[in-house]
């Protein structure tokens, strides 16, 4: 079972993504804006489904290579690590824009949860992290893999839909707040470069 400071880790971790606006938090916030709480809500039920997607393919795609061989796992994990060095230091050194919220057409509450189920399953972040971060806090010493990858899976999902309600429903201050401070997109970059080269650095540290 995964012990607690990795746990307590991954949830910090999982937080400070979610505070840097992504494609997730964007639809979210724009489906408020443009068709109110109930359809923010929808939109938000839809990001939890492609994110739970997600979460049953790295449970039975990464935990079956770990199966088949222990050192392919350990190749997935520093591919990882490498991808998010080099992430981190291209994040860095970009030149980031200003932010702006997209404008969105009203539709219904039923097409803004099915738009935002593929709109998740596509998203690149999402992608990313559970194609090279999460399996950083998965070890074979802690007992079988696939209950580490559902723990640390479901408890993103749950995370996420805690988060993309808050916005959904503080939809209109939460984007006026983005328009007015659009320059923060600057910054933003160096942050993610920095979660990334920290998360990079802290696997390095821990098989030393």
């Amino acid at each position: 079972m995964i012990d607690l400071p990795t746990y307590l880790t991954y949830t910090a971790v999982v937080l400070g993504l979610f505070l840097i606006p992504g494609p997730a938090v964007f639809l979210v916030l724009a489906r408020s804006v443009s068709g109110g709480r109930k359809v923010g809500m929808a939109t938000r039920f839809g990001v939890a489904l492609g994110d739970l997607i997600h979460t049953v393919m790295a449970t039975l795609g990464l935990s079956a290579i770990l199966m088949t061989s222990a050192l392919a796992f350990e190749l997935v994990k520093y591919a990882g690590v490498a991808y998010l060095v080099y992430l981190g230091i291209r994040s860095i050194l970009d030149k980031q824009g200003s932010l702006e919220l997209a404008k969105a057409s009203k539709i219904t509450a039923s097409q803004a949860f099915r738009q935002a189920i593929f709109a998740e399953i596509l998203n690149p972040k999402t992608a990313l992290f559970f194609l090279a971060f999460l399996p950083q806090f998965i070890s074979p010493s802690n007992g079988a893999v696939v209950p580490q990858f559902a723990i640390l899976g479901l408890t993103f999902v749950v995370m996420s839909m805690g988060y993309t309600s808050i916005l959904a429903v503080a939809a209109g201050g939460v984007a006026g707040w983005i328009n007015k401070h659009r320059q923060i997109g600057r910054w933003q970059g160096k942050v993610i470069g920095s979660i990334y080269l920290a998360l990079g650095a802290r696997l390095a540290l821990q098989h030393r």
